[in-house]
């Protein structure tokens, strides 16, 4: 007989009440709690409850088809959302560009923490990270419209250092994605690619008085305490999944155990990508690599790195990781972002940017979107395109060197290369380096101020930040400076003298030998 409460998916959403303020775990398409929110989603739709929620989640959750936060994207059920990421749920990102709910964006990890914090009955999250960015109060403070007002950060001296306090966030109702349960409701999650902060959310919920659902592939006599990730003390009612494409280690796709450490696959399988521009700029992204480092890869271009890496026989001379929690290993891209094929370690989010906050991270790759002339980054919001940071700010502002990666221009660039030389076909349609970014996801400011060591890789020029701007330090084989590089700028970088050629193996199409 089991101890803890075992319903349906319809009957548990039953438990979420009109105004209440409910967070799901997540990322990306991964660990995602499918049947609960599908089902709540579904009783608002026939109901009409409940209404005026208040949602709140850290890592982006959802693959742009209606899943994850896209469940609670209806007028009237959803009236605030405070979230690390909203690119995967585009029907969110709709209703705050109408002006019809609230909404703010905030780090990741920083929200990942405070669902910690919350647990621990702290006034908030007192950190560094976010400063001088969108995050920060005195620029936009993370609200993403002109109905949302409410300052929910705080800038704050604490023993003659400036801070940000992100405040507290009461959670009456988590949802959360486990394995298997136990008659006395503990949660194993050992076939999850990312635990993200299930932990410290369930926490959150039971210390403020809320209630925890979890949805599990299915009840067992007993589990291994060891594998335990949320208690069955903070249990108050388990579903198992009916639906078993809404129990999916990561959403359309099957079970990878490599991601899980059931076994290990020999890299050698993998397969890597043919020259393109993405390449080169993995390509020369990788020549910055070190041994005995510890990396963070961001998604998109920078996943190139790993594949140009390991296809160079050096991927074993780094360790590689995911803000989601995995340590080692290739990360994976695209649905499957979050998790890594032969990790070494699993991490709860939560630890994992306790780690990168504190400087964990020799090299950081991430993105670029836009840049501008004081070596400012946005990948966040672009016109009506809300994005989101992720976590982008904790990972940026904390990472001993940082680097982003992306082509230098964007929409319909295309390139020749593969002889040692880059040749332009096609032109893309918008200029990344700009007069001035739309949002400041990364400031150059604060990089300058902590001595940070910045470069911005594209496949046809190298820029570096220093203190008095931004330099164009390299250029490709087969490039004009002025008329390929200058003219596409919104500002004209500095320069000691003749940029030195880009490195010819880069461009040909055979492997570089950086082993």
């Amino acid at each position: 007989m089991s101890k803890v409460k075992v319903l349906t998916a319809q009957e548990a959403v039953m438990m979420v009440q009109d105004n209440m303020t409910v967070a799901t775990n997540g990322f990306v398409a991964s660990g995602l709690p499918e049947e609960l929110t599908s089902a709540l989603e579904q009783r608002f739709i026939e109901t009409g409850s409940p209404k005026n929620l208040t949602y709140y989640y850290a890592a982006g959750q959802g693959n742009r088809d209606g899943s994850g936060a896209d469940h609670f994207a209806h007028e009237g059920m959803t009236t605030t959302v405070i979230a690390g990421h909203y690119n995967m749920a585009p029907k969110l990102g709709e209703l705050i560009n109408q002006n019809k709910i609230k909404a703010y964006n905030l780090p990741q990890g920083t929200l990942s923490q405070l669902f910690r914090d919350t647990a621990a009955g702290k006034i908030g999250t007192l950190t560094h990270v976010g400063l001088s960015t969108f995050a920060d109060p005195r620029i936009e403070g993370g609200k993403l419209n002109t109905v949302t007002t409410q300052d929910i950060v705080e800038v704050v001296n604490v023993c003659g250092q400036e801070r940000l306090l992100y405040k507290a966030i009461p959670v009456d109702i988590a949802l959360i994605r486990g394995t298997l349960a136990d008659t006395n409701g503990n949660v194993t999650m050992e076939h999850e690619c990312c635990i993200g902060e299930a932990t410290a959310m369930a926490q959150a919920a039971k210390n403020s008085g809320g209630k925890v659902i979890v949805q599990v592939e299915r009840i067992v006599n007993d589990v291994d305490p060891k594998l335990v990730k949320i208690p069955g003390i903070y249990v108050d009612a388990i579903v198992v999944a009916a639906d078993k494409a809404k129990q999916a280690q990561c959403l359309g796709s099957e079970y990878d155990g490599s991601m899980t450490g059931d076994f290990r696959i020999p890299l050698g399988s993998l397969q890597y990508p043919a020259l393109s521009p993405k390449k080169i700029i993995g390509r020369r992204a990788a020549m910055e690599l070190k041994k005995n480092t510890v990396v963070n890869l961001g998604i998109g271009i920078p996943e190139y790195i790993s594949m140009v890496a390991n296809e160079e026989g050096i991927g074993d001379h780094f360790t590689l990781t995911v803000e989601a929690g995995p340590i080692g290993g290739v990360p994976q891209g695209g649905s499957k972002f979050g998790g890594s094929i032969n990790a070494q370690v699993i991490l709860d989010q939560t630890a994992q940017f306790d780690f990168y906050d504190g400087g964990g991270i020799d090299d950081a790759f991430l993105g670029l979107a836009q840049a501008d002339e004081q070596g400012n980054i946005n990948v966040s919001k672009f016109g009506p395109r809300i994005a989101g940071c992720g976590g982008f700010i904790n990972i940026t502002q904390n990472a001993k060197r940082v680097y982003f990666c992306g082509t230098f221009t964007a929409g319909g660039l295309k390139c020749a290369t593969g002889d040692g030389r880059l040749t332009i076909l096609q032109e893309g349609r918008e200029n990344k380096f700009i007069k001035n970014v739309e949002q400041i996801t990364f400031s150059g400011k604060y990089a300058n101020e902590v001595g940070q060591p910045v470069m911005y890789i594209t496949e046809r020029a190298v820029f570096e930040l220093r203190k008095d701007g931004v330099y164009l330090t390299e250029v490709a084989p087969g490039i004009d400076i002025q008329t390929q590089i200058i003219d596409h700028m919104g500002f004209i970088p500095k320069m000691d003298g003749e940029p030195k050629l880009m490195d010819e193996r880069i461009f040909k199409d055979e492997l570089m030998g950086l082993e």
